[in-house]
Order: structure tokens, then C-alpha cells, then sequence
């Protein structure tokens, strides 16, 4: 039996914005959208997407899961995601990290690494 990941599940509270921050910095689309629930993906065939979630709840803690990405040009990447409205939050990784920790909109933690060729890189 094989079993691929279909998308990454993302509890919110504003769907549309989240939405439209995530597809912007993954360069992808909003594929479908009503009031429970914003899909986005890169194509309607391109697993895996994310999809939006209501939740009445706020953030308290620290993301268990958080997205890596690996950009080109780090430094242009980290100043592009932050003008899309990301904030730059410390976790203490010290001066020399070679990945950039964020927050999302509505605090959700990601990175910025170096740029990678491979899972293992």
C-alpha cells in the first residue's frame, strides 16, 4: 500500500488572510474557498497543498510541526516574506544558525533556510 501526504492542515482564524499570505510566499493559488475551509496548492494536481481551517482558539505555544523553506537567495527571501507580513520571532538559535525563524500572520513558526539541493543537504 503506498500513501503520499495530501496536504498540510493549518487551523486559523482569519482563513482568507492566511490563505493569501501562504499562496503568496509558496508562489501557489487558491484552489478552492468557501467558509470552512481555503485550499491552496501550487495546480489542483500538485499534492501536496495546505489547507485552511476555522478555529476558535488562539495560538499559545510553540508550533509541534513548522514549514522549511529553501529559497535561491536567502536574504531576499527573508525580506520578501517579511513584506508580505511575517514578522522575524527569536526561538534562540543563536548568531550562527543558517536558517531565519518567522511567524506567519497569525504567529504560526516557519523557517528560512539556506538554500539545499536535496533532503539531506
Amino acid at each position: 500500500m503506498a500513501v503520499r501526504m495530501y496536504h498540510l492542515a493549518v487551523d486559523s482564524h482569519d482563513l482568507p488572510s492566511q490563505a493569501r499570505f501562504w499562496a503568496e510566499v509558496l508562489d501557489w493559488k487558491i484552489l478552492f474557498e468557501d467558509e470552512d475551509e481555503i485550499v491552496i496548492g501550487a495546480d489542483e494536481f500538485a499534492l501536496p497543498g495546505m489547507c485552511f481551517l476555522p478555529v476558535p482558539e488562539a495560538k499559545t505555544v510553540k508550533n509541534r510541526l513548522h514549514i522549511d523553506l529553501t529559497p535561491d537567495d536567502q536574504d531576499a527571501e527573508v525580506e520578501r516574506i517579511l513584506a508580505l507580513g511575517a514578522r522575524r520571532i527569536d526561538v534562540g538559535a543563536g548568531e550562527d544558525a543558517t536558517w531565519v525563524v518567522l511567524a506567519d500572520p497569525e504567529g504560526n513558526e516557519f523557517c528560512v533556510l539556506r538554500p539545499k539541493r536535496s533532503l539531506t543537504d
